[in-house]
């Protein structure tokens, strides 16, 4: 049964707009395009984004969180993407005052889209050796590349896992061309998901192997980096930033996308400050669901006022204590994953968190309106 709902007059509507309203069980968003109050539905089908936050560009109403668009006349998307719909409401302006009408007179549509291949299970082979992923965050010039210590020592912990009969992957983030994070997050903590929102739209960004080997493929990662002005490089920075769609999942849904998997760090740099550049790696980490094993970073600085930079290189490719101190670490790691791996019904259990991220965050309210697939 159809329903009219007032909403005020236009002088004080046309103040308002555009924003949301709550009629019966439906989120509306209305708007004034052309001269005439328009009303669709308020929820983006693409994540749920509340499109009466949105922009108009013309006649379409781009989502705040991920960039979705739809009329605000016939609840479409532009030329190409029109299967998908929002639901249209009517709207009426009488003398009293401007009306929308429930139930919509256009049902949302939404389109069954391939799920991407990030969010499919990767089941290990029984038996099959663990898996070692090392992440070179050094830039380089290729053209006239030069020596890099962290890249050196990552080779030397590569070389080791060979040994140990490990399947390795090494990713260096300079051979990858992917965008910087959007801030997703600073829009609404259920804006930032997973996948990332970039890797979703952006078939050319190329950190979908990233996400890959830390999520779906590795035991053990190693991941290095240079110190640049008191703090880890500017890659390492780009990747983790983007991989806050990762920890995300176990604020707002209490969903750990990486378990039982062991983390471990090589830091070199001209200057001093390895124990905050680690700590700091150390907290994001964790914040992923990585573990360590002991002793879990190897390092090496010459110090603030060591500015010879060719002497630090010529000590790094000459010392043995380095790359014995590089087999190790990986052994380190190795050993502690297998303990893991030996334990891993245990681990596997349910485990309560405390402290700032408890408790999972509530969904935003989504109206209970018609869907046709």
């Amino acid at each position: 049964m159809a329903t009219w709902h007032r909403l005020g007059d236009r002088a004080e509507l046309s103040q308002r707009v555009p924003f949301a309203v709550k009629l019966e069980r439906w989120s509306v968003a209305v708007f004034l395009y052309d001269g005439r109050f328009r009303a669709i539905g308020n929820t983006c089908n693409h994540k749920g984004g509340p499109l009466s936050e949105g922009r108009l560009h013309g006649e379409f109403v781009m989502c705040p969180w991920h960039a979705w668009e739809y009329s605000v006349i016939t609840g479409k998307g532009p030329e190409g993407y029109d299967e998908e719909q929002v639901p249209v409401f009517a709207v009426e302006e009488r003398d009293d005052g401007v009306y929308v009408q429930t139930p919509p007179t256009m049902p949302r549509k939404l389109i069954k889209h391939m799920p991407s291949h990030l969010l499919a299970e990767h089941a290990k082979p029984a038996g099959a050796p663990p898996r070692v992923l090392v992440i070179s965050t050094t830039p380089m010039d290729d053209v006239n590349p030069r020596f890099s210590t962290s890249d050196a020592l990552l080779e030397h912990a590569l070389e080791q896992a060979k040994r140990r009969g490990a399947d390795t992957q090494h990713i260096k983030l300079r051979d990858l061309k992917f965008r910087h994070c959007e801030g997703n997050y600073s829009k609404a903590a259920h804006a930032c998901t997973w996948p990332c929102a970039i890797t979703e739209r952006d078939p050319e960004d190329q950190l979908t192997a990233v996400y890959e080997g830390l999520v779906h493929w590795a035991d053990v990662v190693i991941i290095g980096t240079p110190i640049r002005w008191g703090n880890a490089s500017s890659l390492y920075y780009k990747m983790i930033e983007r991989l806050n769609c990762v920890q995300n999942q176990v604020t707002i849904r209490n969903t750990v996308l990486i378990k039982n998997k062991v983390a471990a760090f090589i830091i070199t740099g001209g200057q001093d400050n390895i124990q905050a550049v680690a700590g700091s790696m150390f907290t994001f980490w964790a914040e992923l669901g990585f573990v360590f094993p002991p002793f879990p970073f190897i390092a090496h600085s010459r110090g603030w006022d060591a500015e010879d930079m060719q002497n630090n290189v010529r000590q790094v490719k000459m010392s043995d204590t380095l790359r014995e101190a590089s087999y190790e670490l990986m052994d380190r790691a190795l050993d502690f994953w297998t303990i893991i791996d030996q334990h891993k019904a245990e681990l596997d259990k349910p485990m309560e968190r405390a402290g700032r991220k408890a408790n999972t965050l509530p969904e935003p309210e989504e109206a209970e309106e018609e869907v046709i697939a």
